[in-house]
């Protein structure tokens, strides 16, 4: 598969919220470093974020644009709230070694009602 067909099957398990399916989806030893947080390390502690955010909100992944070069892809998004982001996407043998994604975690937290941590307040 290439890495747009791998996106395209990324996005349709998120917005069916199958955990599962995504975390299947990335090598036992992928890095998934969505810059507002620390990189995860595996596909279990990668589980473990898609487990904590659909436990929180109801998210939603519209693509925009999608483009391919060589390993890797790369998503144009936004969700039905107005959020917008970016995500990059490397791909080997079938599954994501490498994402790192690109989104305004405060505006998140505000349009899904999820109470803001305090470290986001601190100046």
């Amino acid at each position: 598969m290439t890495p747009a067909q791998i996106v395209r099957n990324w996005i349709d398990r998120f917005n069916a919220s199958d955990i599962e399916g995504l975390a299947a989806l990335y090598a036992p030893d992928a890095i998934n470093h969505q810059v507002v947080t620390k990189p995860l390390k595996g596909r279990d502690e990668i589980k473990k974020l898609f487990e904590v955010e659909f436990g929180r909100a109801k998210m939603v992944c519209i693509p925009e644009k999608l483009h391919e070069a060589g390993d890797w892809a790369i998503l144009e998004w936004r969700d039905p709230l107005g959020l917008q982001g970016c995500g990059f996407f490397e791909v080997k043998n079938d599954l994501i070694v490498f994402q790192r994604g690109y989104f305004d975690q405060l505006t998140f937290f505000r349009i899904q009602g999820i109470p803001v941590p305090e470290e986001y307040l601190k100046s």
